[in-house]
């Protein structure tokens, strides 16, 4: 789980209640139904309006990643593929062939077909990088609908606040209740401000991040099935593949990468030499 969007979202709308509640508010006079429904409802008919179904269904789906975001897996990722060239390198390509049945990623198993079938590499990374190019294409639209909902929500906002503004006036005959009817027409306007501010920009940015993490990753095994394909160098390899991790991480995996392949006694045998 991703604490810090937790943090975050509690932060936002703690502050907002502590500096109402220290300025002598009512935070009872923020709960109002019609703001929630003229707010809530008109900024999910624009995005409705403006979105395909199938890119509305998938952000939805998406939303979850704010809070669980998709593993990032590609250290594991780097060591377990630069022990697949050793493979192929050993036994040739053919020994992959288990290897794919076992992955239980599409994109991954897809391209160790690719390998395994003796496709080029160079046709290889066409395949592999227009399915990168389609997933990153649909799953930005999916992210942006949380950007148009940020865009939209302070103007319903204002629109809500406005037709507020219409109900206090046309009871001008009693007014004792229009300080009470004016603050209670504003709150449509608070609702669209902090909702985009506090919730549908920030989670749209999240999740582009996400998705441009994953597609990182789906970068990394292009490269990773093209570089065994060709039966690359295995240091020029893996140097090529630690590239795709972030910068703190490279010498973690570099470590272990290197441990893993280190023969058994080899330190034992380098002190006797000495």
């Amino acid at each position: 789980m991703d604490f810090l969007s937790l943090i975050g979202l509690a932060m936002g709308f703690g502050s907002i209640a502590l500096s109402m509640t220290l300025d002598g508010g009512d935070l009872g006079s923020l709960l109002q139904l019609s703001a929630l429904i003229i707010v809530g409802g008109g900024t999910i008919a624009a995005v409705l309006l403006q979105t395909p179904l199938a890119i509305f269904l998938r952000g939805c789906r998406m939303l979850a990643w704010v809070f669980f975001p998709p593993k990032d897996d590609r250290e594991e990722l780097v060591r377990n593929i630069i022990e697949w060239l050793r493979i192929a390198r050993r036994q040739f390509i053919l020994a992959l062939d288990p290897v794919a049945d076992q992955q239980t990623d599409p994109f991954l198993r897809h391209g160790l077909r690719l390998v395994v079938d003796g496709i080029d590499a160079a046709q290889i990374r066409i395949l592999l990088e227009s399915i990168i190019t389609t997933q990153e294409h649909e799953e930005m639209l999916a992210s942006e609908i949380f950007e148009a909902m940020g865009g939209y929500a302070p103007t319903v906002g204002i629109l809500g606040a406005v037709m507020g503004l219409i109900t206090v006036m046309s009871h001008l005959e009693d007014p004792s209740k229009l300080g009470s009817g004016i603050a209670t027409a504003f709150v449509a306007t608070v609702y669209g401000v902090g909702a985009a501010n506090l919730i549908c920009l920030p989670v749209g940015n999240k999740l582009k991040q996400l998705v441009r993490r994953r597609m990182r990753r789906l970068e990394l095994i292009t490269e990773a099935m093209v570089g065994i394909a060709i039966m690359e160098q295995p240091m020029q390899f893996e140097m090529r593949l630690r590239s795709f991790l972030e910068a703190p991480n490279k010498q973690e995996a570099r470590a272990q990468t290197e441990e893993a392949a280190a023969p058994p006694g080899g330190e034992g045998q380098l002190r006797a030499a000495e």
